[in-house]
This record gives C-alpha cells, sequence and structure tokens, in this order.
C-alpha cells in the first residue's frame, strides 16, 4: 500500500481536517501583544492611534530602563540590567494597528520581542519599542505622573496623526 503523495502544505492535512481560516482566526493569528511604557500606556493617546479594541493589563519588563528624552514630555526605553519598567500590555494587536503603532513611534524606536510579566505572575511575549538614539536620553527616570497628557495631544499627536 502506498502513501498518499505530499506536494503541498495542503496536501499534507488530511481532507476532513482541511479548511480555511476565517478573517478573525487569521487575524489573530497575525496579531502580537505590544508592552505600552509611556504615552501609550494612556487610553486617550492609545485610541488615537489604533482602531481596535484589545483587553489591557499591568505588566513589568525587566532588563531594562526608562528615561525622559531631553526636551521631551515623553520617554525611551533601553535595555538595562537589574531595571524594571512597569507598563500596560495590550493582548492580540492585530496587524494593521501594529503598523499603525510603528508609525507613530517612528525611526527613532525598534521595536522588539521579549518577556513581561503580568501582575498575576504570569509571563508572556510582547512586543515593546526600544529607544535606539540614547544620546537623547536624560539621565532622568520618565514617571507617568509627571506626563502632561493634554499638552501631548496636541502637540505630538497633532503633528504624527496630522491631527
Amino acid at each position: 500500500m502506498r502513501g498518499r503523495e505530499v506536494k503541498t502544505v495542503d496536501d499534507a492535512i488530511a481532507p476532513s481536517q482541511a479548511r480555511r481560516l476565517t478573517r478573525v482566526e487569521l487575524a489573530a493569528s497575525m496579531s502580537v501583544n505590544i508592552f505600552t511604557y509611556g504615552s501609550l500606556m494612556f487610553a486617550q493617546v492609545w485610541q488615537r492611534v489604533v482602531r481596535g479594541r484589545y483587553r489591557s493589563a499591568a505588566a513589568t519588563v525587566r532588563d531594562h530602563a526608562r528615561y525622559a528624552l531631553i526636551g521631551e514630555g515623553y520617554p525611551g526605553m533601553i535595555a538595562q540590567a537589574g531595571g524594571s519598567v512597569p507598563g500596560i500590555v495590550y493582548f492580540a494587536v492585530d496587524a494593521h494597528d501594529v503598523a499603525a503603532l510603528d508609525a507613530f513611534e517612528g525611526s527613532a524606536y525598534r521595536r522588539v520581542r521579549g518577556d513581561a510579566g503580568l501582575d498575576s505572575g504570569e509571563k508572556i511575549m510582547a512586543d515593546s519599542y526600544l529607544f535606539v538614539l540614547p544620546q537623547q536620553l536624560s539621565d532622568q527616570s520618565w514617571e507617568p505622573e509627571a506626563f502632561q497628557l493634554k499638552h501631548f495631544l496636541t502637540t505630538y499627536c497633532g503633528d504624527r496623526l496630522g491631527e
């Protein structure tokens, strides 16, 4: 008895198991968790950048630090042994919104994948935006409590999003 010849991935799936992915399944398979630690932690900023609604939770990224940018009201995160950055993780962000986030962050940030710890103790994989111009970071840590949201919405968001 000869086995069935396999020419493509579709041939390797038994016909009874073969089916097309629904749009929701396809979108979910292309989605990522996004860890935010600065302006995007604020719902008013997040919702101006993305179209979807996403579940979120408090999280922390270890061995990184968050510093204020010189002359700006928002931060950059860099790798730093022993550091810890609290933030918000948004779950299963779709590819369209990830592209919008990439554009919003611009060339001074690079999206990388790593571990994030949820407050529940669970570890998950999440993408975050590392700042790639460390010479533009101050030596002051950035604190969300000092963030001037209204000013940021009218200046940075206005410039970046064309509002």
